[in-house]
């Protein structure tokens, strides 16, 4: 009985580990700025988005970038 108690725990801890946490990615660094003194923005929030997009800061303005534009090459 202990030792199906302790699989148990053990496989709750494993998932709970494994669980996302807020955002599952985070917008890239912005490494240029742009030129314009007041940029247009795409988006102000995340909710602006499609799905599956995130509102970011680029280089010129605020824009939903998906996570496979996101991620560094």
């Amino acid at each position: 009985m202990k030792s199906v108690a302790a699989l148990l725990l053990v496989g709750m801890l494993i998932l709970w580990t494994e669980l996302p946490t807020g955002s599952a990615w985070s917008c890239p660094p912005v490494r240029v700025t742009c030129a314009k003194p007041n940029p247009p923005n795409q988006c102000y929030a995340d909710w602006q988005c499609p799905r599956y997009k995130k509102c970011c800061q680029s280089s010129c303005g605020r824009r939903c970038l998906s996570r496979l534009r996101a991620l560094p090459i």
